[in-house]
């Protein structure tokens, strides 16, 4: 843990306090960057490889096939599928309300203008599963995936010795699938790319997943990305209303993602910072993920401030990953926010809710991205296009600024194209 005490915000200052967790990122770019060019060029057999050296993969066949998904189905609880499909609805109703809708205006008479959305035709969705089988993200990007319409859905998730959780392989079920490949890491990421050539890869993941993503999306592979996400993040204002045993929850929840996960207090209370650091010792002792929490809280960082303005200034400053406002005023707080992946206000709402079942989406940017990334939803499986129908006469009511700018720019055939059809209309 550190801890600091802050007057007033510089954001000099605020560079060296809230550094995030620190990589040997180019050592995870170079060796990245082979796997990638490996896959590229060798196609599976190089997935295969690398599945058998990181994942103990003990078969050639990377292909989950209907009889595991069969089998997964009757291991699993009736509790569980009760939990999934009660999680799900939460996410459906709020991932519908998302879909955009389709809009046509007039401009001028003669003329009308809309724009048309359709489904991305070929998706891909990393569900990370390394240290944990997160059944939560299957639902967070293959809703929205259903929602939208995509008709082709391509899922990579690591297997431990080449099996898949049967819980991780009901969820898949439940929201809808074409081909699921035990793998993960960047070659997951190389496979969706290269081999199944899939529009957009959606995901959060670690750092050689999230390198792959940024290095593909900055390729001519036509294959985008949602967002930079992960390692994971949140940051927590509380002031001297705030339940310590909750705060101390919330920041562990995080924590104990992996080791590489951060987690920042902001506070105007001495006392809270006292409370919440005992809390932490106490409650870390009977949680299951001890030694990841034991290396992750080197990376928790305690702020007091003078109130709870300078907060919300400091937290759009470092624009985390999770928000969460646990204050008196939470609500009051609330307009100024501007710089974050998913917000929860008051003491009610743990970022756990969000990551399971409120309704909101968990896959979100990180790193500072949310200043410029928003938080998945489901126009991000969906693209756009404008059209225009124009009749003669509105036509003629376009010359002029057309012909006149056209002019201006030097572009003759544009100008032309308008002139023909004035000269030469019935």
């Amino acid at each position: 843990m550190k801890l600091y005490k802050l007057n007033n915000v510089k954001e000099t200052e605020l560079h060296t306090i809230l550094q995030r967790v620190k990589s040997n990122s180019n050592v995870i770019r170079d060796r990245v960057e082979d796997i990638l060019d490996n896959v590229q060029k060798n196609g599976i057999s190089a997935v295969v490889k690398y599945s058998k050296q990181y994942e103990g993969l003990n078969s050639d066949n990377l292909l989950v096939t209907v009889k595991e998904f069969k089998e997964a189905e009757k291991r699993v609880s009736e509790e569980f599928k009760v939990a999934l499909q009660k999680a799900a609805t939460n996410i459906e109703k709020f991932h519908s309300m998302q879909k955009p809708g389709e809009y046509t205006t007039e401009i001028i008479p003669g003329v009308t203008c809309g724009r048309k959305y359709e489904a991305l035709e070929k998706v891909g969705l990393y569900i990370p599963g390394g240290t944990a089988p997160l059944v939560s993200t299957v639902l967070m990007l293959g809703i929205p995936a259903k929602i939208a319409g995509c008709k082709d859905v391509t899922i990579c998730t690591p297997a431990s010795q080449g099996k898949v959780s049967p819980e991780l392989l009901y969820a898949i079920s439940y929201t809808g699938y074409n081909k699921v490949y035990k793998t993960g890491g960047a070659q997951a990421i190389a496979l969706m790319a290269y081999i199944e050539k899939v529009n957009k890869i959606f995901g959060p993941g670690n750092r050689y997943v999230t390198t792959a993503k940024s290095l593909i999306n900055s390729q001519e592979s036509n294959c985008t990305i949602d967002m930079p996400a992960g390692p994971s993040e949140v940051l927590v204002i509380a002031d001297s209303s705030a339940n310590p045993v909750f705060v101390a929850a919330d920041l562990l929840s995080q924590l104990e993602h992996g080791t590489d996960s951060q987690a920042v207090l902001v506070t105007d209370s001495e006392q809270i910072i006292s409370d919440v650091k005992s809390e932490i010792i106490r409650q870390k002792e009977y949680l299951s993920r001890t030694e990841i929490v034991n290396d992750s809280l080197e990376n928790l960082i305690l702020i007091k401030v003078n109130d709870t303005d300078t907060a919300i200034e400091l937290s759009n400053y470092y624009a985390p990953e999770h928000l969460i406002i646990n204050t008196e005023n939470a609500e009051q707080l609330f307009d100024k926010v501007r710089n974050t992946g998913s917000l929860f206000l008051g003491a009610w709402s743990p970022e756990s809710a969000g990551d399971y079942a409120s309704g909101t989406n968990h896959t979100l940017p990180t790193s500072g991205y949310s200043k410029v990334y928003s938080g998945l939803g489901t126009e991000a499986f969906m693209r756009s296009y404008t059209w225009q129908k124009i009749s003669e006469n509105g036509l003629s009511e376009l010359a002029n600024p057309i012909l006149n700018l056209a002019e201006v720019e030097g572009l003759d055939a544009h100008a032309n194209a308008v002139k023909v059809r004035l000269q030469n209309g019935n």
